[in-house]
């Protein structure tokens, strides 16, 4: 239940730290890409912002749904713990996606056509214009995020969480006295 909170609080603060960057980012692009048409410059813009709100608006939902899980945990619920576990198997594939993202993003430069070739220099800028800590740390919370899900995964996977799932509630009342034996009735004779 506590590694679970753990990534609702990092995923919350995630997404609200992607918000608070977005602006010196666009900012530092803008001036990066000074030579560049307004309108590609523009688009360019407008993809970063997109691209945080999408982030900032899953990170949230991530963060919901873990919290919501955390509680069901904790609470016994079978049903949280089965669900934990599709979800740890996603957010795991997840998160080795975006680790490959990230690696990618530093060290494969970006190959449009010809054509295309002043949307690759301004792609190009794209990273250099984040903060030189926002990359490392979105590729560290891919790795955390991964290990995270197995580790959860894992602890609902042994004996004791087991016994924790299957307790039976306690009765709300102890049980009265045994019913008493049954007894024959007498069948009395009938006089007319």
């Amino acid at each position: 239940m506590a590694v679970l909170l753990l990534m609702a609080v990092v995923a919350l603060a995630y997404g609200v730290a992607g918000l608070l960057v977005i602006g010196g980012t666009v900012d530092r692009f803008r001036a990066a890409a000074g030579g560049a048409s307004a309108d590609q410059v523009d688009g360019t813009v407008a993809l970063l912002r997109a691209s945080a709100g999408v982030s900032a608006v899953a990170s949230l939902l991530a963060a919901v749904v873990l919290a919501g899980l955390a509680i069901g945990v904790g609470g016994g619920r079978p049903g949280a713990r089965v669900t934990v576990w599709a979800v740890s198997g996603i957010g795991a594939i997840c998160g080795c996606c975006g680790l490959a993202f990230f690696v990618g993003q530093r060290s494969v430069p970006l190959q449009l056509g010809t054509r295309d070739q002043p949307n690759t220099e301004l792609f190009g800028l794209i990273a250099d214009a984040y903060p030189p800590w926002w990359i490392p740390l979105g590729g560290g919370l891919s790795i955390g995020q991964t290990l995270g899900y197995l580790v959860v995964a894992v602890l609902l996977a042994l004996p004791a969480a087991n016994a924790w799932f299957r307790r039976r509630s306690a009765p709300a009342a102890p049980p009265g006295p045994p019913p008493a034996p049954h007894q024959p009735v007498p069948i009395l004779p009938t006089y007319s």
